[in-house]
């Protein structure tokens, strides 16, 4: 894995200094409302970019949640791009409030990162999972099970970064990306998967248990 940085995503740090330094110019023309503005600004910046630590459950067969959001979907479908098997899908809309650090579900290897480029359709309309860019990690857990996290891009979200590599074997909870500025993630998960989340259900990445894994 690539090195990151806590309790900010590196990824922020840029935006972060550039509107710290606007909002110092116009402190420094005494331009007292812009001023505001950018104080304003800036907070929210640094507030999009947090990186809180997170204590994933020690129960070895929990699947968790792999980012900040609300569950807007759940279904049966043949996935024919990933994982090439009948899986459940469970999507997950992320705000421009929510945490945007994304987190592995599940313990596996990555077998395979494939990244496409697309649309930027409203990230929580259907749509958006087939032809909007995305980034999707799959990986093999230690009984030779097969699942796909999917970050996907949305109508304000322009940039996607995946820090996990092929062949990285990867931890419950542990941080492998974000998407800037709002969007979804979605997962692909094999049909043995004993779901306990509900459409509708708030979720914090590597924390809330969508279900149970074997």
């Amino acid at each position: 894995m690539k090195n990151i940085e806590i309790p900010v995503a590196k990824e922020g740090v840029p935006f972060i200094f550039f509107a710290a330094f606007l909002t110092l110019i116009v402190a420094i023309l005494d331009y007292a409302i812009l001023c505001g503005v950018g104080i304003l600004l800036t907070s929210f910046v640094l507030y999009f970019f947090r990186d809180p630590e997170r204590v994933a459950p020690m129960d070895d067969d929990a699947l968790v949640a792999p980012a900040d959001g609300k569950v807007i979907l759940i279904e049966k479908i043949f996935d024919d791009r990933f994982v090439n098997d009948h899986v459940y899908k469970v999507s997950i809309f992320m705000n421009v409030f929510n945490v945007h650090v994304n987190r592995m579900p599940f313990p596996g290897t990555v077998t395979q990162i494939k990244y496409s480029p697309g649309r930027f359709y409203s990230a929580d309309k259907d749509r958006a999972a087939l032809e909007n860019e995305c980034c999707t990690v799959t990986l093999s857990t230690k009984n030779g099970m097969k699942y796909a996290v999917s970050q996907v891009a949305g109508l304000i979200a322009r940039r996607i970064v995946c820090w996990a590599e092929r062949n990285d074997t990867l931890c419950r909870g542990q941080r492998f990306g974000l998407i800037r500025f709002g969007s979804r993630v979605d997962l692909y998960l094999p049909l043995k998967t004993h779901l306990e989340v509900q459409v509708g259900q708030k979720t914090k990445a590597g924390e809330t248990v969508l279900g149970y894994l074997s």
